[in-house]
């Protein structure tokens, strides 16, 4: 299965996954920028922070309250943002994209 990842300059990069991984591990084993790990994927940080395409955010789980929580802190929080430690990809979500930002300086 692939994800695309689009950075905050419009560059598209897509890679394979495997089932059960995260979007956030997905993205580092392949060199993705623009995606950090500060908490190493626990969902304690929002250093992971993406933009879920619409029409892919049904087939994830609902944001968990510390997930909610934590996206709360960020200005550049939109209806489609999420944690991409939290995003975990099934067979059925090929040519998922989802959209990373740049890092806060």
């Amino acid at each position: 299965m692939h994800i695309t990842y689009c950075d905050s300059k419009g560059e598209k990069r897509t890679v394979e996954a495997k089932p059960g991984q995260s979007v956030m591990e997905v993205a580092i084993e392949a060199g993705i920028p623009e995606i950090a790990t500060d908490c190493g994927g626990v969902c304690s940080c929002a250093s992971c922070h993406v933009y879920v395409d619409e029409k892919w955010l049904a087939g994830f789980p609902p944001l968990s309250k510390n997930e909610s929580a934590l996206l709360s802190l960020l200005e550049e929080r939109k209806p489609n943002s999420r944690l991409s430690c939290q995003l975990r990809v099934s067979e059925d979500m090929d040519g998922l994209t989802v959209h990373t930002t740049a890092p806060i300086p």
